[in-house]
């Protein structure tokens, strides 16, 4: 799963794992990124469901924004290498 998940985004993945300078990486970080990850796509789907119940679609660009950084986070969290993760944290040596 994990191949076929870089083969489809290798153009985002590729973006935050370019490069050839030294990188500080803690595994720790990768689940931490995970975990936000999760909870941006909780909010999202509330902003979303409690959106719809309005009146207008104000609520597009939170749902939006939210869903995008976790869409994002769970994809490097998931199937990014290392180098995207300590990317993600401005994490140099």
């Amino acid at each position: 799963m994990k191949k076929i998940l870089r083969v489809l985004f290798s153009p985002i993945l590729s973006w935050f794992e370019k490069g050839d300078e030294p990188f500080k990486y803690k595994s720790s970080h990768r689940v931490i990124l995970i975990t936000v990850g999760y909870l941006f796509s909780l909010l999202s789907i509330a902003v979303f469901v409690i959106g719809l119940k309005g009146n207008g679609f104000g609520f597009l660009l939170p749902f939006t924004i939210f869903g995008g950084t976790g869409f994002l986070s769970l994809l490097i969290g998931h199937a990014g290498s290392d180098r995207a993760v300590a990317k993600i944290w401005g994490s140099n040596k």
